[in-house]
């Protein structure tokens, strides 16, 4: 299947949940998930299945001053 994940086009396997596509691209820490403009609570990653055409970001919070 075809995703789009930060703007870039991705092939992946069929049936990957959210989980294992934030496993696979990042530490988890301090991320946040959005599935086709709606986030995705942290607790639903590991049931979340992606379909072909989904539009994923990830994003990293970020802390400064």
């Amino acid at each position: 299947m075809t995703l789009t994940v930060n703007g870039e086009t991705v092939d992946l396997a069929p049936e990957v949940t959210v989980a294992a596509l934030v496993a696979e691209r990042t530490d988890q820490r301090r991320i946040a998930v959005a599935r086709n403009g709606e986030v995705v609570p942290r607790g639903e990653w590991a049931t979340t299945t992606l379909a072909d055409g989904d539009e994923v970001e990830i994003l990293a919070a970020v802390a400064g001053g």
